[in-house]
């Protein structure tokens, strides 16, 4: 591969995504899509670039993509909504993994593969993904519980989709099924992970403000949370838990009034500051954008019946998520966010990395399984960008949704929620909103709120000016 025309295609990449951004902005066309299409001209189409010509980087980069995202999505989530949201994701978590499970279980076993063979690819195909989902709830204006509930459920399903996978490979192999060996991965993956998360941001938080005065030190916190990732797989846990927790920790440090925690800290813990989480943010953007390319040369066409048997499951998961998000969406979530909810099937990072292990082992449908599980990422993300378009464009989809999911039947109740919730508009323009308030109307918003604070703050100098003469 020529070194200088791959610095030129990056130089050019990272161009593309922020026009791309622009695009989704403006026009809804969504990003995610378009950066995978570069990736499927690069790999599959013409063939110029491979999984295997990039060696051990591939799923090297791709581990460094998933650490970066979840600590990142982790620092946007308070511990007040996690309390009233922890509810409402286990509810949907295990409701929306199972229902899938059964549900590609059962287009798979109708496609020839055994019973076991079947579970393997429901397995694989169950969650959703982190890598997708995170960056999507930062451009949807959805409520913080629901944001809240998705971005923990695809770090969730994610163990899930693990754990049952290599149950069921396991199954095959030896011919039985042992369940207390599931019960006790979940547990561990969630519960010890989710400790050791946590406490590395309380060692963190404690020697931050020392690593500040180094040199060059804005990295280090990433740095920190590899090793906390590594550590934890390494310990036969869940890395992803480990890191989001991290995260979710870090971005609360300054709530916890408990002594001994404090006396660990060596009194108030410290958090990210503002110079740190816009970094962050700049890593993920850059790191999203190389990634789906990736996943679009990752892909693979081996025949038209696997890219038929991951069209089909793609649409049996939606209308399948349609029902869990109709009956286990979190209480608070109106029809706008049931919406979003239902079209968050995408699979990314964990059914890639899960769609080869089968056919490494040597089980019985294993090429299958892989071909029908990259096809299914392919056709997930292109759906859920698809839906994006149309909800944001089509007034008669969002009265689909509305019915479907049992809400509000009238066409405008999207709007009616998008204006309750952005009280400032004006009347006049509540015709030319959309159900998406996308980057550009957030900025605007937190401008308006910039100019409260500072009215605000004027306000009481003066009043303070004015009782201070008063005493002169």
């Amino acid at each position: 591969m020529n070194v200088d025309l791959t610095l030129v295609f990056l130089g050019l990449l990272v161009f593309s995504a922020h026009v791309f951004a622009s695009l989704y902005n403006r026009k809804k066309i969504p990003d995610v899509l378009l950066l995978i299409v570069i990736g499927l001209i690069l790999g599959p189409i013409f063939g110029w670039v491979s999984p295997s010509s990039l060696g051990m980087s591939g799923p090297v980069f791709v581990a460094v993509t998933l650490v970066v995202i979840l600590f990142e999505g982790g620092t946007s989530l308070s511990f007040n909504v996690l309390q009233s949201a922890w509810k409402s994701t286990m509810n949907l978590t295990v409701s929306c993994f199972f229902l899938s499970m059964g549900l590609v279980a059962l287009v798979g076993w109708l496609f020839g593969l055994s019973p076991l063979s079947a579970l393997t690819l429901g397995a694989i195909l169950g969650g959703t993904s982190s890598a997708v989902v995170i960056p999507l709830m930062r451009m949807l204006d959805v409520s913080e519980e629901s944001r809240t509930v998705l971005v923990l459920e695809s770090a969730a399903t994610d163990v899930l989709c693990i754990v049952f996978t290599l149950a069921f490979m396991d199954a095959m192999k030896i011919g039985h099924l042992q369940v207390g060996n599931i019960v006790g991965n979940i547990l561990s993956s969630f519960i010890l992970a989710g400790l050791l998360g946590f406490a590395g941001a309380l060692v963190w938080s404690r020697i931050i403000t020392s690593i500040r005065k180094l040199q060059n030190s804005i990295f280090t916190t990433p740095a920190f949370v590899f090793v906390i990732y590594g550590v934890t797989n390494f310990l036969g846990w869940s890395g992803a838990i480990a890191a989001m927790v991290f995260g979710i920790t870090m971005a609360n440090i300054d709530t916890i009034k408990n002594r001994v925690l404090l006396r660990i800290m060596g009194g108030q813990g410290h958090k990210l500051n503002k110079t740190e989480m816009v970094f962050f943010g700049e890593l993920v953007f850059l790191l999203k954008t190389l990634f789906f390319v990736y996943i679009g040369i990752s892909i693979e066409f081996s025949d038209w019946k696997t890219l038929l048997v991951g069209l089909i499951i793609t649409f049996v998961l939606f209308f399948g998520r349609i029902l869990v998000a109709r009956f286990f969406s979190p209480k608070t979530a109106c029809p706008f966010d049931k919406t979003v909810i239902a079209m968050m099937i995408p699979k990314g990072l964990a059914a890639a990395v899960l769609a080869s292990m089968p056919l490494e082992l040597g089980l019985a449908g294993g090429e299958f399984i892989k071909n029908v599980t990259y096809a299914t990422i392919l056709f997930s993300i292109a759906w859920v960008s698809l839906l994006i378009l149309l909800v944001d464009k089509s007034r008669w989809v969002r009265h689909a949704f509305a019915k479907l999911l049992g809400g509000d039947d009238s066409v405008n109740s999207v709007f009616v929620h998008d204006v309750e919730r952005n009280a400032s508009e004006d009347e006049d323009e509540i015709d030319d909103r959309t159900p998406f308030s996308f980057i550009s109307e957030m900025e605007a918003r937190r401008e308006r709120q910039k100019k409260k604070e500072a009215e605000g703050k004027s306000v009481e100098q003066s009043s303070y000016i004015v009782e201070n003469h008063k005493y002169e």
